[in-house]
């Protein structure tokens, strides 16, 4: 079977290009530039060119991965040659607006909303999550057969509305990727962070994971996810006075009610998070993962 890849030689790209490959797939891919798809042709062995209706053409399925500000441009060119054999998935973080611009532009085929929630270092599929965005009974066929054969290789795979998908990535990763750029911003401004990584407990440790994980990804993406997740600057302005009434209570040397809030948070915790009294333990079954001895040093 043939897998058209539109935007393959992008990361995610040619992450599902490795992925299909493995799996017996013939891929092609699409791109801009000549140097990356010459490069992917050499390391993924996969047909690679700058004609997206040349690699639609006699595919049985097409994957979209490209920006979130290129997608419509796309579409819009593709979607007068697809075919009704064809299902055409698209792999962005943002599910509302791709998915109602496939329903505007392709006419044949079966369009599906899917989002691999996930960066292009991972190894396979599994223990991996995928969310996907039927909208039609047609659309929920073919979900619930992409969720099978996900599921048989170990990944993790929910269907939901295209909607109640983009409100709830405004926490899971607008306002995530959100406290990890400001905590990073915050770090650099102290002198000797080796030196406070070197000495730092696992929380700091896990932390200072965290921000260098997400300030080490491309800044288009991130700025994109920024710019277009709903309601995230609502979300981000909560966060925010959240931050002043609790920094109010440190500069105040409030020690009482600083311990009753917390307190309080726990409690809440507990009452819709059942494993969260296990939370502790994984924390160091984390770091024990992610331990790196200090530069220079053995463990």
């Amino acid at each position: 079977m043939k897998v058209a890849i539109i935007g393959g030689s992008g990361k995610m790209g040619r992450w599902f290009a490795r992925f299909l490959r493995q799996e017996g797939y013939e891929v092609v891919i699409t791109g801009r530039s000549e140097g990356k798809l010459k490069e992917a042709r050499q390391q993924l062995g996969v047909t690679a060119t700058t004609d997206n209706l040349a690699a639609v053409k006699g595919a049985r399925a097409v994957l979209i991965s490209v920006p979130i500000e290129n997608f419509e441009a796309v579409v819009k060119q593709i979607g007068p040659h697809t075919e009704p054999e064809q299902f055409i998935i698209d792999v962005t973080s943002i599910k509302a607006f791709p998915v109602a611009k496939m329903h505007q532009h392709i006419k044949a085929g079966v369009v599906l909303g899917g989002h691999p929630v996930f960066g292009p270092g991972a190894k396979d599929v599994a223990y991996r999550s995928f969310i996907l965005t039927p909208t039609n009974n047609e659309e929920k066929a073919l979900a619930r057969k992409v969720k099978d054969y996900l599921e048989t290789r170990g990944a993790r795979a929910t269907l939901m509305s295209p909607e109640e998908h983009d409100e709830l990535m405004a926490v899971v990763l607008g306002l995530a990727h959100f406290i990890a750029i400001a905590s990073a911003d915050t770090l650099l401004s102290f002198d000797r962070l080796n030196r406070l990584g070197a000495i730092g407990g696992v929380t700091f440790r896990l932390l200072l994971t965290l921000t260098e994980s997400v300030i080490s990804e491309d800044p288009e993406f991130y700025a994109s996810l920024q710019m277009h997740l709903p309601r995230l600057a609502e979300i981000e302005r909560g966060f925010q006075e959240k931050v002043r009434d609790w920094a109010e209570l440190v500069a105040g040397g409030d020690k009482e009610q600083f311990a009753r809030r917390m307190r309080a948070l726990k409690e809440r915790y507990r009452e819709v998070t059942p494993d969260f009294g296990s939370a502790y333990e994984d924390m160091y079954r984390l770091i024990e993962v992610l331990q790196k001895p200090p530069q220079g040093q053995s463990r």
